[in-house]
């Protein structure tokens, strides 16, 4: 896969990364952008000078009753606020597919997996 640079402003979401350990820049997109899933991905932040490593998510939140396609970045060694900054993320490698999920813990131990195969990559 070639990689896709994706621009736009964080916006809130409904918090749901948040309370299962995995808080998210989320961007809205149009459909065709690229494909649903979760990638390994590169973030960067208007005005802060590091690059982030990042588990980002293509997709309409199934497991969670969502409709509207967005891209939801989740920023490795990243503490703080991004709501209404432009930030610019690099889908590097995509890893699985998008899934619906029962529960929220299956999610979120879903989403441990993933984290640790991406942070594998990085070493």
């Amino acid at each position: 896969m070639e990689s896709v640079v994706i621009e736009g402003v964080v916006t809130p979401g409904r918090r749901i990364g948040h309370t299962i350990g995995f808080p998210t820049a989320n961007i809205p997109l149009q459909q065709g952008v690229c494909d649903k899933g979760v990638y390994r991905a590169e973030v960067k932040v208007e005005g802060i000078e590091q690059v982030f490593d990042a588990m980002s998510n293509v997709g309409c939140n199934p497991s969670v009753g969502g409709n509207e396609l967005r891209l939801e970045s989740h920023l490795l060694g990243f503490e703080g606020d991004l709501y209404g900054r432009r930030i610019w993320v690099r889908l590097v490698e995509k890893i699985r597919q998008e899934q619906k999920f029962a529960t929220l813990d299956e999610l979120r131990q879903q989403l441990e997996r993933d984290r640790e195969q991406i942070e594998s990559r990085l070493r």
